[in-house]
């Protein structure tokens, strides 16, 4: 819940106009505020009455919030619309381009950019002339040559973070991106006149339809095979934000020809395992994953991770980890299941797959360390443990496929869980 601040209350509200711009606000921020939820707000905080501010706000959000993910929004909007009285310069503040100095500006809370954009929209039109201009004769020239590049900062910055405009523009760059592989040797070989193996079969027809006389040698060579990728995306809550830029990587991994991969599979899992498979192959991404929620019914939920592995393992495992599959492991690792089954099927998972890379936001910060019980049952059944919250780290998947020996951040977090990091 928004933290409890001191509000205000005005002799005049004007509860309805205030309620309407409010709940325009939020359908801007993404959430399902339409006429019929403001009848019901302005009805709601008539019956409640205005004089306690925890009412207020709970009457509010029990009127336009209907999901667990919606709460950091309308939080957000809620403390910049009716909470800070000098909110407008706040939000103008934080909308205009920051330089990068001595001191790094400060971290953005998750949903405040997209509550910023929503009040702002319309905000510039309804400013008098000459509002938010400087002085005249006052001039400030900032030499940027060493700022970084907008495509850049967009590159690290964390999924979380991004603002509806930068998710959009993460998205289109997503799409562009590949996922390329080294091709397998297999034990089948085929005729290849430049091979390096005998051909002892081949040689002895030929020698036989020339009355047994051998007068060459019939090469052959191994054939070559891609493996498939399997891909277990965690759909919870708490990975509702990097989920949805690891389906679009994903849609864009499974639609782009060239790469090598035999085939995509891909499973989402939160309370329930699902498989998505058929709704990658759709060309248009937005189509894709709308196909793909309809079907995930437990899609921002809890998180089973267990139980999950459990029915992949039992029901799903021969078919797609057959042949050296890679397997890409998204999630935070916060289950609540037990550790030790938890354990079992990740060794399950692991010895099933000729790589198993597993993603974690969690990741993102510095001091991260293996405490939770999920995690530490995970951790040793995985061939590399790297970062998922950025544009720049799913890019970094192409160093851990191309190199066998890597492990990401996986041999610094087991010295800590051994007591000698």
């Amino acid at each position: 819940m928004a933290e409890q601040l001191p509000l205000e209350l005005p002799d005049n509200p004007q509860l309805t106009a205030n309620i309407t711009h409010f709940a325009r606000a939020l359908r801007a921020g993404g959430l399902k505020a339409g006429p019929g939820r403001v009848l019901d707000a302005v009805r709601a905080v008539e019956a409640a009455g205005f004089g306690e501010r925890a009412d207020f706000y709970h009457v509010l959000q029990a009127c336009f919030v209907s999901r667990p993910e919606e709460r950091a929004t309308f939080d957000q909007v809620f403390r910049l619309y009716w909470r800070d009285p000098r909110y407008i310069e706040h939000m103008m503040a934080m909308m205009l381009p920051a330089i990068r100095g001595v001191a790094e500006e400060r971290q953005v809370k998750p949903a405040e950019k997209r509550a910023a954009e929503a009040l702002l929209d319309g905000v510039a039109r309804d400013l008098p002339e000459g509002a938010g201009q400087r002085e005249e004769g006052t001039e400030i020239e900032v030499d940027a040559t060493l700022t970084m590049s907008h495509e850049e900062r967009l590159r690290t910055l964390d999924f979380e973070q991004m603002s509806n405009a930068e998710m959009a523009e993460a998205n289109r760059i997503i799409a562009g991106m590949s996922l390329p592989v080294k091709p397998l040797q297999s034990r089948r070989t085929m005729a290849a006149t430049h091979g390096r193996l005998p051909d002892w079969r081949r040689t002895m027809r030929s020698a036989m339809r020339q009355g047994g006389e051998i007068t060459g040698f019939e090469m052959k060579a191994r054939r070559i095979r891609w493996p498939n990728l399997v891909v277990l995306c965690d759909i919870s809550g708490s990975m509702s934000s990097y989920s949805r830029a690891v389906l679009h990587f994903l849609h864009a991994v499974a639609n782009r020809k060239g790469q090598g991969w035999a085939k995509v599979h891909a499973f989402t899992f939160g309370t329930r395992l699902t498989n998505i498979t058929r709704h990658m192959g759709a060309r248009d991404v937005d189509a894709a994953l709308a196909a793909a929620g309809a079907e995930a019914q437990d899609w921002e939920g809890g998180t089973r991770i267990g139980q999950c592995l459990t029915a992949f393992n039992r029901d799903w495992s021969r078919r797609v980890l057959g042949q050296g599959a890679v397997v890409l492991l998204i999630t935070d690792g916060l289950d609540r299941d037990d550790p030790d089954a938890l354990a079992a099927q990740m060794e399950r998972l692991h010895l099933s797959s000729r790589k198993l890379i597993w993603l974690n936001p969690l990741l993102r910060w510095d001091g991260f360390a293996p405490k939770a019980a999920g995690i530490k049952a995970m951790l040793p059944h995985v061939d590399s443990f790297r970062a998922g919250h950025n544009i720049a780290a799913l890019q970094g998947l192409a160093e851990a496929l191309s190199r066998p020996d890597d492990m990401g951040e996986k041999a610094r977090l087991m010295r800590m869980l051994s007591g000698s990091g």
